[in-house]
């Protein structure tokens, strides 16, 4: 996050700029600094799930379990039919899917540009024109 950048906290409606506070329901830094300059309990403002009150009254419940699954009656109800385009890709790394934050500055920056090929993309060590990092080794 940039130095000087300031954000509007509104805990009444539990709101913050940045946008943390609505999406996780867990407090950003802005919602302690604002928490801490106006001398207020955190603590009233914490979300009814992550107090241990509400973690006791989920496990309170009997949890039957499910027992051998060739004892299970059959299904008739409606088929599920799955999204191929939905399929995640086996090959390849696997694409990030969680929220960036202040700490992910080498993501946020430009891509990297080879140094031997000059395209942008991947480093000299990757790169296919000259070889890689393997080539040197094998020229020697």
């Amino acid at each position: 996050m940039p130095y000087g950048v300031k954000y509007a906290v509104d805990l009444r409606r539990q709101r913050c700029d940045c946008g943390e506070f609505q999406v996780d329901r867990i407090f950003c830094r802005h919602v302690f600094a604002c928490c801490a300059n106006q001398r207020l309990d955190w603590h009233v403002y914490v979300h009814e799930v992550y107090k241990m009150d509400q973690v006791r009254q989920v496990y309170r419940a009997m949890f039957r379990p499910l027992g051998n699954p060739t004892t299970w009656l059959a299904y008739n109800g409606s088929r599920f039919v799955p999204n191929l385009y939905l399929r995640r890709v086996t090959k390849g790394h696997p694409r990030m899917t969680r929220f960036l934050n202040e700490m992910d500055t080498r993501m946020l920056c430009r891509p990297r540009i080879c140094r031997q090929c000059g395209v942008e993309g991947h480093s000299h060590s990757r790169c296919r024109q000259a070889g890689g990092a393997s080539a040197g080794n094998n020229a020697q």
